[in-house]
């Protein structure tokens, strides 16, 4: 199997010089930082890994949030609720 390095801002073969095939694009794994640990709000399980997680939401016959399966997409309209959480009623509701 080749080893390419970048010469001149090319991706070449090392040994013969020849350009990579393809685009000269590269790929490298994408790595995301562990999460931090919460109490699942449904079942007050400790959730600590993304696998978890997606387990939890299984379990509880739950879905990521999505702003557009919302009505209102994740705005908010009722007042009493923007008071007790220290938030602000949407423009298009007040």
């Amino acid at each position: 199997m080749p080893t390419y390095v970048r010469r001149n801002g090319v991706l070449v073969d090392k040994e013969t010089g020849l350009p990579s095939p393809g685009d000269g694009s590269i790929s490298t794994p994408f790595i995301m930082k562990p999460m931090p640990a919460y109490r699942s709000p449904v079942d007050g399980r400790v959730i600590s890994s993304r696998q978890q997680r997606k387990d939890d939401l299984k379990r509880n016959n739950c879905v990521e949030y999505e702003p557009s399966l919302s009505p209102t997409k994740g705005k908010f309209r009722n007042p009493d609720f923007c008071k007790k959480r220290g938030l602000e009623v949407s423009e298009e509701f007040r």
